[in-house]
């Protein structure tokens, strides 16, 4: 008689790792390069079918990596899928140890696809593109934070949104030499620029957030990113079609170069303005031009075609 597959779910917390596999064994390490070493030889010798880890904000990072490098099928999970299925079966305590064991029996339940890594030069682009758009949040707070401030914030509040600018020039500067790095990127990149409505920030969050862009159907790049509506219907009842999921990086970029767009790019802004004249809220229109141009966009890079009015109409 077969083995059954083995699967493992690890919960990653600060300071220690929980691992539990369907074969009933639960144990513990810290959260430590040697220990994760020592883990993923461990692992090796179960032979996993999958191993499921939550995503928790990069935390889980360096482990997803060494198990990874070890060869072994490691797959990161969306939190809130997770907590569904724990509540789908029932299980609604919740302690590092059973969310270990919950994310095994989800692996062996769903049998999420296991997809490679990113290797280590898109890493580090992800990395920039995140520093980034943390740098430009920060700057955007402070901003604010200036036109209501008291006098004698003033000048604090200007220093450190200069200094906040010039951080944020300098890694523009860092971001130009990664992507010159790569001509598959470079290339990439100006292709993506010539839409009118892309920008620099914007072409360099989709290359670092969405590497399946141009190999993928336009149905599916648009379900990756978050910007295909899914029906939700109940025998004669029929809801209304809404969005769900996906990459919030990529939509967030997607979501400021489509409101350009919708000025500067013909096509973008035609389409909207059609929407809008049949009736569709404006939210809704812009979300539909998002996809829009999500789909122009992987067309042009499955092609290797720089944006084209006529071909894109055609």
């Amino acid at each position: 008689m077969e083995a059954a597959a083995v699967y493992v779910g690890i919960d990653v917390a600060q300071d220690h790792l929980d691992i539990a596999t369907t074969a009933d064994q639960v144990w513990s390490v810290k959260h430590h390069p040697r220990a994760m070493t020592a883990l993923a030889k461990r692992l090796v010798k179960l032979s996993p079918a999958r191993i499921i880890v939550e995503s928790t904000g990069k935390l889980e990072q360096e482990l997803v990596i060494v198990l990874a490098e070890a060869k072994l099928p490691v797959v990161v999970i969306n939190p809130r899928q997770v907590r569904d299925f724990a509540k789908a079966t029932g299980v609604l305590a919740k302690t590092d140890r059973i969310d270990a064991q919950v994310l095994a029996r989800f692996g062996e339940a769903v049998k999420p696809e296991v997809r490679s890594l990113p290797d280590e030069q898109t890493r580090d682009l992800m990395a920039l593109v995140a520093r980034r758009r943390q740098l430009h949040q920060m700057l955007r707070a402070e901003r604010h934070r200036l036109l209501r401030a008291a006098r004698p914030l003033k000048k604090s509040l200007e220093q450190h949104i200069a200094y906040l600018e010039k951080q944020l020039a300098k890694l523009d500067d860092e971001l130009q030499d990664k992507l010159r790095q790569s001509p598959l990127w470079q290339t990439q990149f100006d292709l993506l620029q010539s839409v009118p409505g892309i920008g620099p920030t914007t072409a360099a969050t989709i290359i670092a957030e969405l590497p399946e862009l141009g190999r993928l159907s336009r149905h599916e790049i648009a379900a990756l990113v978050g910007v295909a509506p899914f029906n939700r219907d109940s025998g004669k009842w029929k809801g209304k079609r809404a969005t769900w999921g996906g990459r919030a990086p990529v939509r967030s970029a997607l979501y400021m170069a489509t409101l350009v767009a919708t000025q500067y790019n013909p096509y973008i802004r035609a389409h909207y303005q059609q929407l809008v004249a049949r009736g569709k809220a404006k939210k809704s229109a812009l979300v539909a031009c998002m996809r829009k141009l999500l789909v122009i966009l992987n067309t042009m890079l499955k092609n290797q075609q720089p944006w084209n009015p006529k071909s894109t109409v055609a």
